[in-house]
């Protein structure tokens, strides 16, 4: 029999569960009472019960929840003495027949046989006794139950719990989920990302730093390897998902954590997720699920890149997980949770236990609040008085950099690491010869650092396998942050930082020059040379294993790097030292949507620093690829406009009239003649074509003829669409259980009355 560790739950989700038991397991409607004073009763109905057995009770029905905090612990007759006493009361008014007693205890068939005869003594008709051992075989056989009170996930072995096909795709996952799973809590922001991802199939859950989004996320996957058996996958980026995609069995489930950058935007991100769009609406057609997380600031950024209107359910299927609109009783349910499951002596819970009602009802109260509370790593120095444990709570980040400071070499150097790899740190380790040397000015080494991540191992980093690989990263990417502050503080610490850095890793953390990206390490002028002497020998990236696509990736992670992160002062001396690369960027490929070219080269113009003869060869490039027909995108984004005269603008504009817009039909169908089923997506395959006919239709509204061929051609390219579309895979829908309403209980006795034992 599978065991669950129910003793851990407390007395007031223990009682939530055996509400949720009578009402899906016994099929009653069950009234709840007063925690406290119920005269005897957690919870009462009237009326027939026909148990599986075929034998029916009739009568009045009083529900007893009885609880321990004790593992392995057996009930005795003593355990009930004051039961006894209440249900005598409760037979006199004639308020009970039968007696139905759930208990987390274990229950032998002698004291079962003692308890029932000194009910019956009581005047009770009917005694029905209901233990551990049946509670565990409940919750083994009835997924709505466990998805009712999805804490169980985590006081069980998920080896059993789960289909053993589903449990070994995901084994990896669950083993570092667990410990989290423990301690959720559904919210109403659980049940709007329910609700999301069964309406559409996706779902993006954005929100501040710690407000609970992967909490949410892990839930998520963790009911569609039960109810479906979901080939369930944790990914690092949106473009990983095609990797995996499965048109033959589209059973799967996909989570992308801080999709469009982990503390900082990445906007190579969102260009992923435009490219892969058309899959995207394919694969939620035939059935995948897909939830994404990112950080608040983050998404606010990205929003500017991502092709919204291809993909509306970004702005319909995301839900705002808003940390200040947790009701007060979620917040000391998290916090009784990882309390009373954390890691810290009984003795510190006890003293603790009388701050905790203000703890969860301070409004800087995060769930990563709770977290930090259970773990000594970040109370050691707490004195537990009023004030000093309200400092806690208000102060939190200065808290966790002080945290970090007072670490050992060996542990900070461990966080560096961590971070000098963007977050993803890859076991076994393996070091370049400068992050060894790195580590060596931190005051530590290899094998001190390996010591160190086991030490701070589930309290400040974690070992978790995504996508088939096993990496150290940091506990919460709030710590990411914490060390990223601390660096811009120590001006010896951001030098090592920047010569231990792989270049790649570099430049999506830091900027030169404060250009405003929220969370970025700001590079002073002091350091520039430092910087312009790792970029000039960044000539391929570690992202691609052919050597082409290694030297184009790099090229366009400098450009990315050069257009978003770097003021006007770095850029000229950049470019003063590495001319030839605004030659390079004036003449961009094909797909402008996606070159980092057109980024820079705008960039350039702003800063006024772009050379007129550079200016012209771009207008003149992009206005041939507008002729052809090959890429319209100079005539819709206005941010490329600005390079333009107003009669090089007018120039494009009458030349496409006359040149393109007759030989729209004979370019469709060039598109049709080059696809192939077998290899190609049709809505994929037009993808572009419709663009810029919509780009057109925008441009010249108002001209009959051009509405007219446009609209003709787009009517025609929908119906190519339509006839050649695959229905490859397309499964019947799948959603998740609706949760039954949480039985919100006016409680007269305190949530956190148990939590220290």
């Amino acid at each position: 029999m599978i065991k669950y560790d129910l003793h851990k739950l407390g007395w007031y989700n223990f009682q939530q569960l055996c509400l949720h038991i009578t009402r899906e397991i016994l099929g009653q409607t069950v009234q709840s009472f007063l925690d406290s004073n119920d005269g005897g009763r957690d919870g009462a109905f009237t009326g027939n019960w026909v148990r599986k057995n075929g034998e029916t009770l009739v009568g009045k029905f009083v529900i007893q929840c009885k609880h321990t905090s004790k593992g392995d612990y057996s009930i005795k007759l003593s355990d009930l003495k004051d039961e006894f006493t209440k249900t005598k009361i409760l037979v006199d008014a004639s308020n009970c027949d039968c007696y139905v007693l759930i208990t987390n205890m274990g229950v032998s068939g002698a004291t079962e046989a003692k308890i029932k005869k000194k009910f019956i003594q009581a005047g009770i008709k009917e005694v029905l006794i209901l233990g551990y051992t049946w509670i565990c075989q409940q919750i083994h056989t009835n997924i709505n139950l466990r998805t009712s009170v999805p804490r169980l996930y985590g006081l069980g072995d998920l080896s059993e719990i789960l289909d053993e096909r589903a449990y070994s795709q995901a084994k990896a996952l669950l083993s570092s989920m667990k410990d989290e799973l423990s301690k959720i809590v559904i919210t109403e922001s659980y049940k709007k990302a329910s609700k999301a991802i069964n309406d559409h199939g996706f779902v993006l859950l954005v929100g501040e730093a710690a407000a609970g989004k992967t909490t949410i996320a892990s839930l998520l996957a963790v009911g569609a390897l039960d109810q479906w058996h979901a080939r369930t996958l944790k990914l690092d980026i949106p473009a990983k998902i095609i990797e995996h995609w499965n048109a033959d069995n589209p059973v799967q489930f996909f989570w992308i954590d801080d999709a469009f950058g982990v503390t900082q935007y990445e906007s190579s991100l969102a260009r992923q997720w435009n490219h892969i769009l058309p899959q995207i609406k394919t694969m939620l057609d035939q059935g995948v699920k897909i939830v994404m997380t990112s950080r608040d600031y983050i998404y606010n950024k990205a929003r500017y890149d991502l092709k919204q209107s291809a993909f509306p359910l970004l702005e319909e299927s995301h839900v705002v997980i808003d940390v200040h609109e947790l009701s007060l009783e979620e917040r000391q349910q998290i916090l009784y949770n990882h309390i009373k499951l954390g890691r810290q002596p009984r003795e510190f819970k006890s003293k603790l236990k009388p701050f905790l009602s203000d703890i969860a009802s301070n409004d800087r109260f995060i769930p990563e609040t709770a977290r930090r509370l259970s773990d000594p790593i970040f109370t050691k120095n707490l004195i537990l008085r009023e004030y000093n444990v309200s400092e806690f709570v208000e102060k939190q980040e200065q808290h966790l950099k002080d945290t970090i400071i007072g670490l050992s070499l060996n542990d900070q150097a461990a966080l560096g690491l961590i971070y000098m790899r963007k977050g993803i740190l890859e076991s076994p380790l393996k070091l370049s010869e400068i992050e060894e040397n790195s580590l060596t000015r931190l005051g530590s080494s290899l094998s001190g650092c390996i010591n160190a991540l086991e030490s701070l191992r589930g309290s400040l980093v974690q070992f978790v396998t995504n996508d088939d690989k096993s990496v150290w990263q940091f506990k919460h990417p709030t710590i990411g942050d914490a060390y990223a502050a601390i660096i811009v503080d120590k001006p010896e610490l951001l030098g090592v930082f920047i010569e231990g850095s792989n270049t790649e890793d570099l430049l999506r953390q830091i900027t030169c020059g404060d250009v405003g990206l929220h969370k970025a390490i700001v590079i002073t002028r002091n350091l520039f040379s430092i910087i312009i002497r790792k970029l000039e020998i960044f000539t391929s990236s570690n992202k691609y294993k052919s050597l082409s696509l290694s030297k184009w990736g790099a090229k366009r992670d400098l450009y990315t790097f050069l257009a978003r992160r770097c003021n006007k002062q770095f850029l000229t001396e950049y470019l003063h030292a590495n001319t030839q690369i605004i030659d390079d960027i004036s003449s961009p490929d094909l797909y402008l949507e996606y070159s980092a070219e057109i980024d820079l080269i705008v960039r350039l113009y702003d800063f006024e620093i772009l050379p007129e003869k550079n200016r012209k060869t771009f207008v003149d490039v992009l206005t041939k690829y507008a002729i052809d027909g090959d890429d319209l995108y100079a005539l819709g984004n206005e941010r490329t406009q600005m390079l333009f005269h107003t009669s090089e603008l007018q120039n494009i504009k009458d030349k496409v009239l006359s040149d393109l817009i007759p030989r729209l039909e004979y370019i469709r169908h060039r598109l049709v003649s080059t696809y192939s089923p077998e290899d190609d997506d049709a809505e994929r395959h037009m993808e572009r074509y419709l663009e810029n006919l919509s780009i057109l239709q925008e441009v010249y509204k108002g001209a009959t003829i051009v509405e007219a061929s446009v609209n003709k051609e787009t009517s025609i390219t929908n119906e190519w669409i339509e006839e050649n579309k695959s229905n490859k895979g397309t499964l019947a829908p799948r959603k998740f259980e609706d949760l039954t309403e949480n039985e919100h209980f006016k409680k007269t006795r305190d949530v956190f009355d148990d939590v220290d034992r």
